[in-house]
């Protein structure tokens, strides 16, 4: 039976990860999966992290401009309700909060 897994990350990377988790290694077609922010705004998350941290010389310093306006949601359609445990567990490994099935 179809189901949507949705969870809510802090950072764009965590996301990102997750995403790539998903495609690379679980086979879950991208266009299953779909990334939003929780709220009306642009956002990067609720905290700095990638590329919107310092790095090591000679890269730049940290970006004071990134849009830390709210979590980073994303949300995946399966159409095996059998996969969804490994689906959370890629969303668990990073940092996922509020998991929900639908």
């Amino acid at each position: 039976m179809p189901t949507t897994l949705k969870a809510k990350f802090d950072t764009r990377r965590e996301a990102e990860m997750t995403v790539e988790r998903l495609v690379q290694e679980m086979k879950v077609e991208r266009t299953d999966i779909f990334i939003t922010t929780d709220g009306a705004d642009n956002s990067a998350g609720d905290e700095r992290a990638g590329a919107d941290t310092a790095g090591d010389n000679p890269t730049p310093a940290s970006r004071a401009d990134a849009a830390l306006e709210g979590k980073i949601i994303v949300s995946v359609d399966i159409a095996d309700a059998g996969r969804a445990s490994d689906i959370k567990a890629a969303f668990a490994e990073f940092d996922a909060s509020e998991v929900a099935e639908r």
